[in-house]
């Protein structure tokens, strides 16, 4: 059959050793277990696994999860409700659609659906196909990434929200009236079978891709719970997160200085940036004002890598202002879509006391990260933080063994320079100071004490 794959190409489509698929076969999660063969639908099997294991959920728990409930299966189909079918590399998706490669990969950068990497099914397929008829109609490629974005954001949140208000208010009240792990999963579903709407091709594409990742993390919450990892609350929505806040450092007076729409075109980098790395590390941008974005991540060391990754990604772009962050892990509240609470406040102060391309963190951040592969926590001490009663003490992560770039910084727009990228250069009274353009240089000269001359 046409959807048969074997053993090594289950291994190069997840990245997950043939040694350990092979134990996952005899565990009852992906294959057959009379038989070595294996399907399409087990590409997608595996990355459930791979998921909950993340989560710290051991392969005993999730095989007993599978062997009463079928959990894997029934996940795959609610995802794929169509099965699952043939995907395409990014390098197929042009050829086939008529796209330029290029624009190809800023679609999918656009879409934010890097966490199933870099193949395409038939449905992306129609939706870029969809995009190349709007590019053709007239719309510029610029306004439809920006559409995009719109509605990629928009309607994930919605899918997220859907999916997390259905848990907190069906399936937590069905669980507490004690009901089995079956008839928990068979009432749920009766009612989840009436709250699924109907909307607009467009639109429905992007809420199936949001509702697919809603409902990996639903599993994990469902497992969670089945594996005593999630003790029961008294507060519906109250959980534990890592909330993020990153920034530009210098973007009000880049604004300033170089105008909006220029400023619009740093955003614009730093947006893409921003979410690509939260793709990668289980986050999600929640909001996003101006520059900054607030990031939400299940557990402290995916929130600390992807706040690190946007540092040193932000730190290699070519004349760019400098990134900072600011994390914390506590309790937070569900509410519409959004997070809220106390934890959300001291996140926002903990960045606003970062300077330049810092990533400064809780204790509470560093005690769940501790033992982060390659990072290293130095302390800070106590700070008072405007906003909060009590000090905190704040700790600066850095990736271990990463020296710091030497770059020029142009005292008028903020922007950090290589020193192939510095435009002009002035010297005075034997400090050279180094400009991105012409016009910042003039306007130093202009008036050299309101840029600290």
């Amino acid at each position: 059959m046409g959807d048969v794959i074997s053993l090594e190409e289950l291994s190069a489509r997840t990245g997950e050793p043939e040694e350990a698929l092979d134990r996952w076969r005899k565990m009852g999660l992906v294959g057959a277990h009379e038989s070595e063969s294996y399907r399409l639908e087990d590409v997608e099997r595996a990355r459930l696994v791979q998921l909950l294991l993340r989560r710290g959920i051991g392969l005993e728990a999730i095989a007993r999860a599978e062997k009463e409930r079928q959990l894997l299966g029934h996940y795959v189909e609610e995802i794929f409700p169509r099965g699952v079918r043939p995907r395409y590399s990014l390098a197929e998706a042009a050829e086939l659609t008529g796209l330029s490669l290029e624009s190809v990969r800023r679609f999918w950068r656009a879409t934010g659906l890097s966490d199933q990497g870099d193949t395409l099914d038939d449905d992306d397929l129609d939706a870029m196909r969809a995009g190349k008829r709007a590019l053709d109609a007239g719309l510029p490629e610029e306004a439809l990434i920006q559409l995009l974005r719109v509605y990629a954001d928009t309607l994930s949140r919605a899918a997220e929200a859907s999916q997390r208000s259905f848990h907190i208010y069906v399936h937590e009240r069905l669980r507490a009236q004690g009901m089995s792990a079956q008839e928990l999963m068979e009432a749920s579903e009766a009612v989840g079978q009436h709250t699924r709407p109907l909307v607009e091709p467009s639109i429905l594409y992007f809420l199936r891709k949001g509702s697919a990742r809603a409902m990996r993390e639903d599993m994990v919450l469902h497992v969670a719970e089945e594996a005593g990892l999630l003790p029961p609350t008294d507060v519906p929505g109250k959980m534990d997160r890592a909330i993020a806040f990153v920034d530009l450092s210098s973007f009000t007076p880049l604004t300033e200085a170089m105008g909006d729409e220029k400023a619009a075109e740093v955003l614009e980098r730093f947006s893409a940036l921003v979410r690509e790395s939260a793709g990668r590390w289980d986050g999600r941008v929640v909001k996003q004002i101006g520059d900054a974005f607030m990031l939400v991540f299940p557990d402290a060391r995916p929130a600390v890598a992807c706040a690190l990754e946007i540092e040193e990604r932000t730190a290699a772009e070519p004349q760019f202002p400098s990134a900072r962050s600011g994390v914390h892990w506590g309790k937070v509240l569900y509410r519409e879509g959004d997070y809220v609470g106390s934890s959300v406040n001291i996140a926002s102060r903990v960045a606003g006391e970062a300077g330049r391309h810092q990533v400064l963190v809780t204790a509470a951040v560093r005690r769940e990260a501790k033992g982060l592969d390659g990072v290293e926590f130095v302390r800070l001490g106590k700070r008072k933080v405007k906003g909060l009663s009590s000090d905190l003490v704040l700790f600066e992560a850095r990736s271990a063994g990463v020296a710091g770039s030497e770059k020029a910084i142009d005292p008028v727009c903020g922007m950090e320079m290589g020193p192939e990228e510095v435009a002009a250069r002035l010297t005075q009274e034997g400090t050279e100071k180094a400009f991105c353009s012409d016009e910042c240089l003039r306007k130093y000269v202009r008036a050299p004490e309101k840029y600290g001359g």
